[in-house]
């Protein structure tokens, strides 16, 4: 490791954040891979079949299958899409899902290095305008396509999106007016000396929760496919590598929102009869602490696969209503309710 010391501070600082991005990378693109799986087995349970049995050990390499069936299908662009949008589309579906996850603290640190790729002191601000712009995607996805279909669900993508989204950020403030911190990791450290932030702020968690099921256009918020009245909306002419980054960019928002949950409102990394201090090794805990953000995010995970093999799906009218005469007004009570609570409990002391 000589070498390596002898490098210096910046050229270190890039070694150590790209073996990060490539950890991370890897780790969500199979934890993609195997939430679908998941879906299969979970929805076949539902409806009484038995799923993916055929290709590995209770199909656990059907994933694999299906990532190599979509590189071979033919990538065929019909004549009359926009192309350069057709294009873009899916990839602006896709990237910010894994731009998010670099402020998501998903441990403490490892060794010398902190568990995050990017801390910065107004994560939270980041992620929302990172999210902000996957319905760029979803809306050119249906511009491109120039087909009437696609072109209904990119416009009510966008019109949900921009719904919800209000909500989810309001949701977020009375965190931050507990917490005093914009960073994400301090949102961390204090719900573990002060507990989960659940517990303090419900109705953000509840508020927020609801909203990534919009934000991520799963049941019962899945208004912009909707097969039975849109085909499959905005992603009907997609084929190939195309369509599976749509795909797989839903499987990606998911997970950032499950792992946005577990940093705001289920103390991230920690638990809560263990405090920050420990006499154990440091890369111990550090891999006991990934193993347990991973773990809480997977819970979160099975139930937004749970909610849509149960749930009917709203009408487009039902939709609306609930973001904009239920869940804002609900959003800016709460933030009123946490600011007076706050100011009394200060004025108490």
């Amino acid at each position: 490791m000589n070498w390596f010391n002898s490098l210096s501070p910046e050229t270190q600082f890039l070694i150590f954040s790209v073996v990060k991005i490539a950890c991370v990378f890897a780790v969500v693109m199979t934890c993609v891979a195997y939430s679908v799986w998941v879906e299969r087995k979970v929805s076949a349970c539902v409806q009484d079949r038995i799923g993916p049995n055929r290709v590995g050990p209770a199909g656990l390499l059907q994933p694999v299958a299906d990532g190599v069936k979509a590189f071979l299908k033919e990538d065929f662009t019909p004549a009359h899409v926009r192309k350069v949008y057709f294009w873009l589309a899916p990839m602006i579906v896709m990237i910010p899902a894994l731009l998010v996850l670099a402020v998501i603290p998903f441990g403490s640190t490892l060794g010398a290095q902190k568990m995050v790729i990017a801390d910065l002191n107004v994560g939270i601000l980041y992620t929302f305008g990172i999210v902000s712009l996957g319905v760029y995607g979803i809306v050119l996805a249906g511009y491109a396509s120039n087909s009437k279909y696609p072109f209904f669900g990119g416009i009510r993508s966008s019109a949900q999106l921009i719904s919800y989204e209000i909500a989810m950020g309001m949701s977020v403030i009375p965190v931050f007016l507990i917490v005093g911190d914009l960073n994400l990791g301090g949102v961390i450290e204090h719900q573990a000396r002060h507990g989960w932030l659940v517990l303090y702020a419900p109705l953000s968690f509840i508020i927020f929760m609801i909203s990534s099921f919009a934000e991520t256009n799963r049941l019962p918020f899945d208004l912009p496919e909707s097969e039975q009245e849109l085909v499959a909306g905005y992603n009907t002419e997609y084929s190939s590598m195309k369509f599976a980054l749509f795909f797989m960019g839903e499987y990606a928002n998911m997970i950032a929102a499950s792992a946005m949950m577990v940093t705001l409102f289920l103390g991230g990394w920690t638990l809560p009869f263990a405090g920050l201090d420990n006499p154990a090794p440091s890369w111990i805990i550090g891999l006991a602490q990934i193993a347990i953000f991973l773990g809480k995010v997977a819970v979160l995970m099975g139930l937004f696969i749970w909610v849509r093999w149960m749930w009917p799906r709203f009408r487009y009218d039902q939709l609306m209503d609930l973001g904009w005469r239920r869940m804002v007004p609900l959003a800016l009570l709460n933030i009123a309710a946490t600011a007076l609570w706050l100011w009394a409990a200060g004025a108490r002391h």
